[in-house]
This record gives C-alpha cells, structure tokens and sequence, in this order.
C-alpha cells in the first residue's frame, strides 16, 4: 500500500506540474508550475540580442521567435572543449534537421578574432545548415552580458565579472518558443546531448 501511495503520488505531480522546468537564476534551481499555469511575469526569459553570423547576417532574438531553440558559447580557435561540443550538437542538429521548429546558435566569446570568414570557415568544417545554426559575432559586453544575465552560461554565478574576463564554457541551454530557459545540459557529453533530444521533443509536445 506504501508503495502504491508513493506511485500515485509521483503520477499526480507528473499531471500537475509543467513537462519540463524553468530556470531563473544561474544556481539553475528548476522552478515547476503546475498545469496550465500562467507563466509569472517572475520568470527570467532571454533578453533581446543582436549579432552577425557566418554569412554576415543580422540574427537578433526575433530570428528564433516561435522556436526552440540550443545556445552555448565557443571560439573558432578553441583547442579543447569547443570542437567536442560542435560534434555533439552537430548530432541534435542532424537529429531535427528537417525540423523548421528547431535552431541552434553558437555566441563567439572572441568576437574580436572571429570575424565572419572564420566563422563561416568554422561553421563549414562541420558541415552545418546555415538557415538552422547561426555562429555569431558581435560586440564583446553584449555577447558576454547575454551569457551571464540571460543564459547563466558562465561558471561562477556571481555576477561580479565585467566584459574583460574570459567566458569558457560547456553548458548548453534550450530556450523553448516563448524565451524561457527550460533545460540546461553539459555539452561535452553525448549522454546530455541525448537527454536533451529528449527533452525538445517533450517542448514539441508541450508548445
């Protein structure tokens, strides 16, 4: 009887609560709504952006709008993390491929060294759908503001950095079609990239 109890209950709090959480804060405490629930106004969503990407393209947030969408922070000349997190997504990418409803975009964290040439250069070497993943470049502070206060991307939760220091990264984010945080996932790792699979298709479901 105990056990069933504890069966029940857990059933109950899949039907009430949101099929994925929210993220609020860079501690990525998940935050659950019930069912149908209102999004408060409290939750964090991705602040407006606007960068230029491989094919010297302005993409700002409105690019992605209606999309879900996977974000993280790399550079071109990245000898270690980087490229394992570019053939890692590059499987979520080839897994929604033919998926509109679908983006990924990558924020150069040495927007001064990663001009267009080289991102396109990079974005090739990996063979990705340029209409689908934007690898972006612009203003340093904006793309390293977006990563702290928006995509709580950097290690130290803090806030206390300022747009000299150096942001490296393996956290991926998935931002469903409203702006919201609803996942994070560790990019250097297959296993998260399958969870993440996943989880699109759970925010498929949802939106």
């Amino acid at each position: 009887m105990f056990i069933a109890l504890i069966l029940t209950s857990c059933a109950m709090k899949q039907e009430e609560t949101s099929s994925l959480p929210y993220y609020n804060g860079p501690d990525f405490t998940p935050v659950w709504l019930m069912e149908d629930q209102a999004v408060p106004d409290s939750i964090h969503r991705v602040d407006d952006f606007s960068f230029t990407d491989q094919n010297g393209l302005t993409i700002t947030k409105d690019t992605y709008a209606g999309k879900i969408y996977a974000a993280n922070f790399f550079f071109a000349s990245c000898p270690s993390i980087c490229p394992v997190m570019t053939k890692n997504l590059k499987t979520v990418e080839d897994e929604f491929i033919n998926d509109d409803d679908f983006m990924l975009i990558s924020h150069s964290v040495t927007p001064e060294i990663d001009s267009v040439p080289i991102l396109k250069s990079f974005s090739e070497t990996y063979n990705v759908n340029d209409s689908k993943w934007h690898f972006v470049t612009g203003d340093k502070a904006e793309i390293y503001n977006l990563a702290w206060y928006s995509y709580f991307a950097d290690e130290e939760p803090g806030f206390s950095e300022d747009s000299s220091e150096f942001i490296h990264s393996e956290h991926v984010l998935l931002v469903d079609t409203e702006g919201y945080v609803r996942g994070v996932y560790n990019g250097t790792l297959p296993l998260d990239m399958k969870r993440m699979i996943d989880d699109i298709n759970i925010l498929k479901e949802e939106q």
